[in-house]
C-alpha cells in the first residue's frame, strides 16, 4: 500500500451537518451511508464515485491511487 494513501475521512451530512471520522474502504467506493445525527442516507453527488468523494474531508482510496472501482479515471 503506498504511503499517501489516506484510509480516515471525516463525513459530514448535508441534510443535519452532523459529522464523523469514518475509516474508508481501501478496495472499493462506498454508494451508501447513513447519517449518525439524522440517519439520513447519503448518495453520491453525480459526478462522484462515492460518500466519501462527495461529503468527506478526504477523497476515497481508489481516487487518491488515481482511479476508480467504477474504471473511471481521475
Amino acid at each position: 500500500m503506498a504511503n499517501s494513501i489516506r484510509l480516515e475521512s471525516e463525513i459530514t451530512c448535508p441534510h443535519c451537518g452532523h459529522k464523523r471520522v469514518e475509516t474508508m474502504p481501501q478496495d472499493a467506493c462506498q454508494f451508501f451511508y447513513e447519517c449518525h445525527g439524522c440517519h439520513g442516507i447519503l448518495k453520491p453527488l453525480p459526478g462522484d464515485c462515492c460518500v466519501f468523494c462527495s461529503y468527506g474531508t478526504v477523497k476515497c482510496p481508489p481516487i487518491q491511487l488515481g482511479g476508480c472501482c467504477q474504471g473511471r479515471s481521475s
